[in-house]
């Protein structure tokens, strides 16, 4: 504590060292975490010439087809017999745009499997997501 000059008493000033030390470590634990929440399912995208690249105005949902013929909604893995329940409880706005994901190894069988239950929950309209070819 440190006397007051004009003679009102003592000031008592708040040590802000351990609240700059504890924001600091929560910085580097967010800064180290960050990264690794927005990786999701590694895909080798197909290329093509005509590509467009997904609307960020709605609220769009991606399917993904891995390399191991694993399904996922975002980033949670599904089976494909659960596929059209999901998307039936997910899609309720009809506005909401629905893309597919597929890795270019993935067999077409299970590309047209799972465009027939997104298909067979209701959703008309489906994208698909390529790469721009390389010249």
């Amino acid at each position: 504590m440190d006397f007051d000059p004009l003679g009102k008493g003592f000031v008592t000033q708040t040590n802000v060292t351990p609240i700059v030390d504890v924001m600091l470590v929560l910085l580097i634990i967010f800064m180290i975490t960050a990264p690794m929440l927005t990786q999701g399912i590694e895909v080798d995208l197909p290329q093509t010439t005509t590509v467009e690249t997904l609307p960020h105005d709605h609220e769009n949902l991606v399917i993904t087809i891995n390399r191991d013929n694993i399904i996922a909604i975002e980033d949670y893995e599904v089976k494909l017999e659960d596929l059209a329940g999901h998307l039936k409880r997910m899609v309720q706005d009809r506005e909401k745009l629905v893309y597919l994901r597929a890795d270019e190894v993935v067999p077409y069988g299970l590309v047209v499997k799972v465009m027939s239950r997104v298909k067979e929950a209701g959703i008309d309209r489906l994208g698909v997501v390529a790469l721009p070819e390389e010249d």
